[in-house]
């Protein structure tokens, strides 16, 4: 056989192997509960229910939050054999929702599959938080983690906001990130959200 048939054939071979791989590294399990990732470039409104994590509290710019927060947070999952779920969640300050904010707190969060989950190591970098069930306002993407147009998705959900007054801002703005870092950035899926209740 020809040397240049081997590549047709290697490289017909490899892009269903590459795809398998890119859809394993996108295949982690939602929280019991959880509603599926919002459409791109879609608006709705989604309910919540309550969950635990394991959560990292990071400080200064907050651009980096989730990578400084990533390996403390992988330790604690191993350490406890926690499964990895999807999303991980990011919760910046309130003051982004008014303006566009990159020093300051975040809490960068990985989701426990279920609230029975009891983890016996914890380290001091990281504490296990319960959440309430929550509403919220929810604009899908896709495409690349990005935390400078995280205020443009804001101002989205704002103007959104303001063209239904029946809700108001009840929390912190977060955003989800779906896919692992693995996950070619097009493909990548997150959601920007604001935790909202009638009026």
């Amino acid at each position: 056989m020809k040397f240049s048939t081997l590549l047709i054939v290697f490289g017909a071979l490899s892009i269903p192997l590459a795809l398998f791989a890119v859809k394993k590294a996108m295949s982690a399990p939602l929280p019991v509960g959880f509603p599926a990732p919002t459409a791109h470039n879609t608006i709705e409104v989604k309910q919540y229910p309550a969950y635990r994590a394991g959560t990292y509290t990071y400080e200064g710019n907050l651009g980096e939050a989730t990578r400084y927060a990533f390996n403390p947070l992988f330790r604690h999952i191993s350490s406890n054999n926690i499964s990895m779920t999807a999303p991980v969640e990011a919760r910046y300050p309130i003051d982004a929702i008014e303006q566009p904010i990159q020093q300051g707190k975040a809490k960068v969060s990985f989701l426990y599959n279920n609230t029975t989950i009891n983890p016996q190591k914890i380290s001091q970098d990281v504490q296990v938080e319960d959440r309430p069930p929550m509403l919220v306002v929810s604009l899908g993407l896709q495409g690349a983690y990005d935390y400078e147009s995280y205020h443009g998705h804001l101002a989205k959900l704002k103007q959104w906001l303001a063209n239904h007054p029946e809700y108001e801002i009840a929390g912190e703005p977060r955003e989800f990130l779906y896919d692992s870092p693995y996950t070619p950035a097009p493909l990548k899926r997150r959601e920007v959200q604001i935790p909202i209740r009638q009026r």
